[in-house]
């Protein structure tokens, strides 16, 4: 068992305040230590230490200044080629009222690099391997769905030094996979119906703006690409989230903590709450009516980070958003990403 304190011998002279000062504690600090290692009859409540013989004393005190800097060195504070693994599992839950959950996972392969020409951090994306319920979707929807997406992967975004994905490396790329993909798609995906999604799709990756919008509007982007300065943060301060894809971003009021998992990593847990004036069921619907409501819309979100404290490299990422009208909830996602 490691030892954390010693016992100081009370000179003629030595008060708290002198005792505590060389050890760059307040007098308060001093004795609240002391008391909390001692036995009861020799606890200390005043200033003047006359007839007390021996003080409890921290063998490796650190001040508040000194905690801050050792949690700020050991939270990212800047985008690193680091920050993330190679590959994560991903879990999604998906809740509404009377339904039946969803449960999907799908793994993630990662690659972030920077470019030597333009200085731009270019992240190598691709997504595979979907099940739903324990099971690989069969309908023709969802497979024809899911082949699509594949067509195009992996995809280049860029992301700058604070973890925000700005763009597309080349979507010009991503057009053109697509067209020599679709010839093989259209020879599986026979019919009107199949043609008619090739077509929607197609539109769709061919508006940049649009394609980008989809994949930031995700709780998966939102959760696998935090802000690098969220971890540095103290005090509270407001965000936009998506809570529902495809619906517009609503502001949320963000409170922060961080735990120490282990000698290894540090959790960092962030609560927000809804403060944008409109309804839950506008945001539900994705429309925004700009009319005077007499109940906010009541919903949370909850982001948890855990890194590495020496390299930063994150290692598991969790995200709870919940939304409820009139004390009942009408909608909530969990999505658990944790490394492969």
């Amino acid at each position: 068992m490691e030892i954390d304190f010693l016992q100081y011998q009370v000179r003629n002279g030595d008060t708290l305040t002198s005792i505590a000062s060389r050890l760059g504690m307040t007098s308060e600090e001093l004795k609240w230590f002391h008391n909390s290692h001692c036995q009861k009859m020799d606890k200390v409540w005043f200033e003047n230490l006359n007839e007390v013989k021996n003080i409890f004393v921290p063998t490796n005190f650190k001040t508040k200044e000194q905690k801050e800097q050792e949690r700020k060195k050991s939270l990212p504070s800047q985008l690193s080629d680091s920050f993330f693994a190679q590959k994560y599992n991903v879990n999604e839950t998906f809740e509404i009222p009377f339904e039946s959950s969803v449960n999907i996972n799908y793994m993630i392969d990662i690659n972030l690099n920077k470019d030597k020409n333009t200085g731009q951090h270019i992240l190598s994306y691709n997504q595979k391997d979907f099940t739903c319920n324990g099971n690989t979707p069969d309908d023709k929807i969802s497979s024809i769905s899911i082949a699509c997406m594949q067509s195009i992967m992996p995809l280049e975004f860029v992301i700058n030094e604070q973890g925000k994905i700005t763009g597309f490396a080349d979507h010009k790329k991503i057009i053109d996979t697509f067209s020599e993909q679709r010839k093989e798609l259209e020879e599986f995906y026979i019919g009107e119906i199949f043609q008619n999604y090739l077509n929607t799709f197609e539109r769709s990756i061919n508006d940049e703006m649009f394609l980008l919008q989809q994949f930031q509007s995700t709780l998966l982007f939102q959760t696998l690409f935090p802000k690098i300065e969220w971890f540095q943060k103290k005090a509270k301060w407001k965000e936009y989230f998506h809570l529902v894809q495809n619906s517009f971003p609503v502001q949320c009021e963000l409170d922060i903590e961080h735990e120490n998992e282990d000698d290894n990593s540090i959790l960092t847990i962030l609560k927000g709450r809804i403060t944008e004036l409109c309804t839950s069921r506008e945001i539900i619907r994705g429309i925004k009516l700009n009319e005077k409501t007499s109940q906010s819309a009541s919903g949370t979100i909850v982001l948890e980070y855990t890194t590495h404290i020496k390299n930063k490299n994150l290692l598991e990422a969790k995200t709870s958003v919940l939304l409820s009208h009139e004390d009942q909830f009408i909608h909530q996602h969990h999505i658990n990403i944790t490394q492969g």
